[in-house]
């Protein structure tokens, strides 16, 4: 008996650190792994373990999350210092080769930043900031058809509340004469050359390593032709400037790639004054050099991307900057093409930007994310070469553990059902607005008589015959025949079911959660006015916006 006690101890703790990680919802099985893995000599009592597992489940299923968090904390008052030493990590080193270093985020301005874009900011702004130096924001925005003009004002501003420190903005259509008379020197050296084949032909002809019939075409001519583009944009509409490579080159892609394209698209800052562009590989290569780019972050999906700059920096005997390219980061359940939002926007199946079933960072920011948050997470995941996907459950973790102690609590039920009874005397519920920071009061609210409150569906079909339950923080009720009776014994007791409940003059209150979906319910007088994430009990988190009567879901 005193083995068994000793046990269900470690149990406790390991179903608790379990329900902390996870919603506030213990998973039996994972406590008996947990538990079998770390005292093998169990094996042979799994039953008994897993019957003192599902009772503890059970029991960790009544408490709110601060509570299983405080229980956790008396049990094992060093789980938190130990989780959070064991997560720790830093960024290697980069390998600095001058005195300044200096970085870029080169975003498309097709929309806001999301949670993807995030990453490269934050880990460039870290390395900044250790090593001194610069970060540049360059708007790289020559495909006119790929923009959206809320971009130019809504990254910059995404960044700022990510706190990344942007030391200057550069926006490539204002740089339009700079690519154009780079690409006149690669022409009059005989690097670069005018094409006017079909899209068709000359993908064919990369493809069997042939060289396309203009790519001899002598300086002078090319010279003229690119003249001409500039000043007639019909003569340019069947034109491309090529950058001569290796036609033998393993990878097709990085034959002769191509460096101009006529674009019959209104830009939407220089409207219809250009209509030759360049495309991302030349502009990148371009500034990357004159902007004395000394580290280049880019994900691996780059790595031939990087080889096609390399000639233009080859051909200019320029020092290339130092490359690293990592693995990708897949974000699953999250909407992050801008194509499809965009789409959704104009067709109204979304409501803007900023509309929470999306990935931007205006729609992470409106459901109550903190950008600690990000930092956070991309710090500790690292720079890994190989693919990974992103963990929401680690991302939610992190933010809950920063959330938490400044979250009000407050009571919530869904799909609300009155019920009345009698108080037969004066009775004033009490409960902490947080368990954990008692100098922040307590929500109170008096009773006496007829009383009517509201609970829950869910809660009030689950109410058997003669059964106790106790309304958190106020009474202990029981049904007879149809009624509600009120127990004359008003304290909690061990193993009573605890259901949440909101007084007569709740508010209609809704929650809209990141899939759409809407729950309907009652929100408790005292909320009234309050702005900032909360925590609905056994509910989840809620960012609230003062006087509104729709929420966020945050997370569990």
């Amino acid at each position: 008996m005193i083995l068994m006690r000793i046990d269900r101890e470690l149990l406790l703790k390991i179903g608790l650190k379990n329900a902390f990680l996870h919603g506030g919802k213990a998973s039996v099985k994972a406590i008996v792994n947990k538990v079998i893995g770390s005292s093998p000599e169990l094996r042979d009592h799994i039953k008994e373990v897993a019957a003192i597992a599902k009772e503890i489940a059970i029991e960790i299923e009544q408490m709110s999350e601060s509570e299983i968090r405080l229980r956790l904390l008396q049990l094992d008052p060093d789980s938190f210092t130990k989780e959070k030493a064991h997560q720790k990590r830093e960024l290697p080193d980069l390998e600095v080769l001058s005195e300044k270093v200096v970085m870029r985020l080169a975003p498309s301005p097709s929309g806001p930043l999301h949670i993807g874009h995030s990453r490269m900011a934050i880990l460039n702004d870290e390395y900044v900031k250790r090593y001194g130096g610069e970060l540049i924001l360059r708007i790289e925005d020559t495909n006119p058809r790929n923009i959206d003009p809320i971009a130019y004002s809504q990254i910059p501003e995404d960044l700022r509340w990510l706190n990344v420190n942007v030391t200057s903005i550069i926006i490539q259509s204002d740089r339009m004469d700079i690519y154009y008379r780079e690409a006149e020197k690669l022409l009059s050296n005989g690097h670069a050359y005018i094409c006017s084949c079909s899209p068709e032909l000359f993908r064919k002809l990369k493809l069997s390593s042939q060289a396309c019939p203009h790519r001899d075409t002598s300086v002078d001519r090319n010279l003229e032709s690119f003249e001409n583009i500039l000043k007639d944009r019909n003569f340019a509409r069947d034109k491309t400037l090529v950058i001569k490579t290796d036609l033998k080159h393993p990878n097709p892609s990085v034959r002769d790639w191509i460096a101009f394209r006529f674009v019959d698209y209104p830009h939407p800052r220089t409207g219809s004054r250009y209509w030759f562009y360049p495309t991302m590989n030349f502009s990148v290569a371009i500034d990357d050099h004159l902007l004395g780019l000394t580290h280049v972050m880019r994900g691996k999906d780059h790595l031939n991307n990087t080889e096609k700059q390399r000639y233009i920096y080859r051909y200019n005997k320029w020092k290339e900057p130092k490359y690293y390219h990592f693995g990708l980061v897949s974000i699953p359940d999250t909407i992050l093409h801008a194509s499809e939002m965009r789409d959704g926007i104009r067709s109204g199946r979304f409501s803007g930007w900023d509309d929470v079933r999306l990935g931007t960072l205006m729609a992470m920011k409106k459901r109550g994310y903190l950008p600690e948050t990000f930092r956070r997470y991309w710090v500790e995941s690292g720079l890994r070469e190989s693919d990974a996907e992103f963990s929401w459950e680690i991302f939610d973790s992190i933010n809950r553990e920063l959330i938490d102690r400044s979250a009000l609590r407050f009571s919530f039920v869904k799909d609300p059902l009155p019920i009345t009874f009698n108080v037969p005397y004066n009775v004033e519920s009490e409960s902490p607005y947080h368990p954990e920071v008692p100098s922040l009061g307590f929500r109170r609210y008096s009773f006496y008589g007829r009383t009517k409150i509201y609970l829950s569906k869910e809660d009030f079909l689950d109410i058997s015959l003669r059964e106790s339950v106790r309304l958190k923080d106020f009474c202990n009720l029981r049904i007879e025949g149809h009624s509600f009776i009120m127990e004359k014994e008003n304290k909690p007791r061990k193993g009573i079911k605890i259901i949440n409940w909101v007084p007569e003059n709740a508010r209609d209150y809704e929650v809209q959660f990141p899939d759409g979906n809407i729950v309907k319910g009652k929100i408790e007088p005292l909320a009234e006015g309050y702005d900032g994430v909360s925590q609905f009990e056994r509910f989840g988190y809620v960012r609230m916006y003062k006087n509104a009567s729709v929420g966020y879901f945050l997370h569990k």
